[in-house]
């Protein structure tokens, strides 16, 4: 039962983030750009290489996110407290705003699709996130 359970979970978690991840077209950038400004704005400020690292991507590949991120005033660049040699990636009022909408904008479609459900089986999806909750750690 559990190779099956695990096995529809990962399945299940999959389309359904894909279906969300529809939403953020809205948000006017590509999908590693947008996935690079979440790192920023609920991780930073992060070093290149930390972001990098964090995105699993080279930090060439990263520099030329950043720069486009930096370019649309959604991030900064800026010398870490006590070291100018360390530069630190940070987002702008900017770029919070831009990634708040677009978790705003993915959780209204998640809500519509829950609001399809009756009030027993969103109980029961309930139960369930806090065990997903509690796996995830």
């Amino acid at each position: 039962m559990s190779k099956e359970l695990a096995t529809r979970l990962h399945s299940a978690s999959i389309r359904l983030l894909r279906g969300l991840r529809r939403e953020d077209a809205a948000a006017g950038l590509s999908a590693p750009r947008l996935s690079a400004l979440s790192v920023v704005v609920f991780a930073g400020p992060l070093s290149l290489a930390e972001l990098a690292a964090a995105e699993q991507v080279k930090p060439p590949t990263m520099s030329r996110i950043v720069d486009a991120l930096e370019a649309a005033g959604l991030v900064v660049r800026g010398a870490k407290p006590g070291d100018r040699r360390s530069i630190r990636i940070e987002a702008t009022m900017e770029g919070r705003r831009v990634l708040e909408e677009g978790r705003a904008r993915r959780v209204r479609a998640l809500l519509e699709r829950l609001e399809a459900l009756s009030e027993e089986e969103q109980a029961a999806l309930a139960r369930g996130v806090a065990l997903l909750e509690r796996i995830a750690g």
